[in-house]
């Protein structure tokens, strides 16, 4: 009696398994927070439910599936249009030809970032902004290119520090319109015209700064931090989710986790 293998295993099978998992991973980090998650949860069980009626033998029902998800391929690149731009900015910007880019990149070694000790300014800063309600918008460059919104603004190389953003974001000075570019612990860039944001939604008593953070967040990996001139309040929006945030502390290390 031949002996019957339920269990046929490679390796590339296994690689196969993970590389599948690591791209739905990253699939789900850039669409997080946004209205395209319930559609890729759609097309998720739609899939599943194809594949069972393949498995069932339901030839109907599983042609007519296999045709939607076949001929719906160019409806998806037109949905997702943004977020297939930003993974393709993900994948160009790796960095891994950079000085230690591959083992940051993989999180093989993991040490306390003296260079994030710029984070504690900004926030502090947000902190003060807040209580006065004076409106900030800082974006926190990570791994993509700014390049496409820094050449709206005005080209700038100064270390961040308190007195530095409090000039910049004074009521009454000439660079406080826009957003600031901050790259590492360097202000690149003032004055910047963001993309806006219109496809998510927001309360409606939040206004272009804050669907300018969005934009800006929903087209690259960057981090926004929002300051309202109307309430106060302090957000951080990271993968186009938007955070309110009581607890100037605890974002600090937020923002240099995700800078890590």
């Amino acid at each position: 009696m031949d002996q019957i293998n339920f269990l046929n295993i490679s390796f590339l099978d296994i690689l196969d398994i993970v590389l599948v998992a690591v791209l739905l991973f990253y699939v789900f980090r850039l669409i997080r927070g946004t209205a395209a998650i319930n559609i890729f949860i759609g097309i998720a069980i739609i899939y599943l439910i194809w594949k069972l009626t393949q498995a069932l033998g339901m030839e109907l029902l599983s042609d007519i599936l296999g045709k939607f998800l076949g001929g719906g391929f160019i409806a998806l690149i037109i949905v997702f249009q943004q977020e297939i731009r930003k993974f393709l900015l993900m994948v160009g910007s790796t960095n891994i030809a950079s000085k230690k880019g591959f083992l940051k990149r993989f999180r093989l070694f993991k040490t306390e970032l003296a260079a994030n000790s710029h984070i504690d300014d900004i926030v502090n800063f947000c902190s003060e902004m807040s209580k006065i309600k004076t409106g900030a918008l800082i974006v926190l460059k990570r791994n993509n290119s700014l390049e496409f919104v820094k050449m709206t603004g005005d080209e700038m190389e100064i270390r961040v520090n308190k007195p530095i953003l409090k000039s910049i974001f004074y009521k009454n000075s000439p660079l406080h319109d826009g957003a600031i570019i901050v790259e590492n612990d360097v202000i690149t860039a003032t004055r910047v015209i963001l993309p806006i944001e219109n496809t998510i939604e927001i309360p409606a008593h939040f206004g272009l700064r804050h669907r300018a953070g969005l934009g800006i967040t929903t087209r690259s990996d960057a981090l926004a931090l929002i300051v309202s001139e109307e309430s106060g309040q302090v957000s951080y929006i990271n993968n186009g989710a938007f955070i309110l945030y009581e607890d100037m502390a605890e974002l600090a290390e937020i923002i240099k986790e995700d800078l890590s």
